[in-house]
């Protein structure tokens, strides 16, 4: 199998993800560590909005994680984490509350004037049984999952990217035949949704730079809808480096109509690990960075934006000792850090 595994994010801190979007809704915090908080050390602030236009959620793992080391006084730590904690993130939507969840990541956005970055990661049969496996327990309750999901988006500004390796698993043999058509007709439909909304944007998921080669998979993003959507998004959870990223995505862009694309450049500072097994390559790597921080100002105008998709500091799963995929590790969160320019 390919070494697309990396892109399998989360199956991801479901009952967190709710709390928190109740607790957006209901407080509408927009910065983190107000007047209230006694520590300015631990204080989040939001990224300039014409350099990025993305919401810096203020109770994201990162956050916390900074408060946690102001409190011990380590100043080191507070300085090294603060490089994830003051950047936005991915926000994935779990599978219970989707349009409370949605809305209270977009209304928080809103109040900062910002847009909301959302990963949708519910595609029945996800994953193909690995460490993310699940997802919707078929197409009905997908197709239910995302009109909550568009629901609680509503008018407000998103950019959503769209189930991180459901195309990508069509092509390389891990989704059963029986359940391609399925899977498309899911996708294509998500995307029309999607697009109904007034102020959002959608990025179809396209796999990353070391997995094969865009002949393989231009035909399965337009059965897919990709025509329908502003792009396509390259590099999710991976490390491929942002210049082969580009380079991969204008070859399919120019395959898929001249889509612009974006690139998830959270983990990829120092490109992808080249030791151990190479079928566990993808899975918490040592030695890895932080990459280009998000940005709509990118390198290429076909790139519309770096995000980080993957949650820095979130395991890729029970691998080289980390916690279950989704989950915060504090120590892997420091090393990517303090190994990034």
């Amino acid at each position: 199998m390919y070494d697309s595994r990396g892109s399998r994010s989360s199956a991801r801190t479901r009952a967190a993800a709710v709390v928190l979007g109740a607790a957006l809704l209901v407080a509408g915090c927009s910065s983190g560590g107000g007047d209230e908080d006694p520590d300015p050390a631990a204080r989040i602030t939001q990224q300039p909005k014409s350099v990025d236009p993305f919401w810096v959620n203020p109770e994201g793992n990162a956050a916390r994680q900074v408060a946690a080391y102001a409190k011990a006084g380590k100043k080191a730590e507070v300085e090294q984490i603060r490089k994830i904690a003051e950047q936005p993130v991915g926000e994935w939507i779990g599978p219970e509350n989707p349009e409370k969840e949605a809305r209270g990541f977009t209304e928080a956005a809103e109040k900062s004037d910002r847009t909301a970055l959302l990963v949708l990661y519910n595609i029945p049969r996800r994953d193909c049984g690995q460490y993310s496996q699940g997802g919707a327990a078929d197409g009905n309750a997908y197709r239910d999952w995302i009109d909550g999901v568009a629901r609680g988006i509503g008018d407000r500004s998103a950019m959503v990217v769209l189930e991180p390796d459901a195309v990508l698993h069509l092509v390389d043999g891990c989704t059963p035949d029986e359940f391609h058509e399925e899977r498309y007709d899911l996708l294509k439909g998500a995307i029309a949704k999607l697009k109904s909304l007034k102020n959002t944007k959608v990025y179809l998921d396209a796999g990353n730079a070391g997995w094969g080669h865009p002949d393989q998979i231009f035909e399965p993003l337009r059965w897919a809808g990709v025509d329908r959507a502003d792009g396509f998004s390259v590099n999710v959870s991976n490390f491929y480096s942002t210049r082969d990223s580009i380079a991969y995505g204008k070859q399919l862009s120019a395959k898929v109509g001249g889509k612009h694309f974006v690139i998830d450049t959270s983990r990829n500072g120092n490109g992808p690990y080249t030791g151990g097994d190479p079928g566990q390559r993808w899975c918490n790597p040592p030695g890895r960075a932080l990459g280009e921080t998000p940005t709509t100002k990118t390198a290429d105008p076909l790139v519309d934006a770096y995000l980080w998709v993957k949650r820095p500091g979130e395991s890729d799963g029970q691998c080289k000792g980390g916690p279950k995929a989704g989950q915060w590790w504090a120590g892997y969160a420091l090393a990517l850090a303090e190994a990034s320019k």
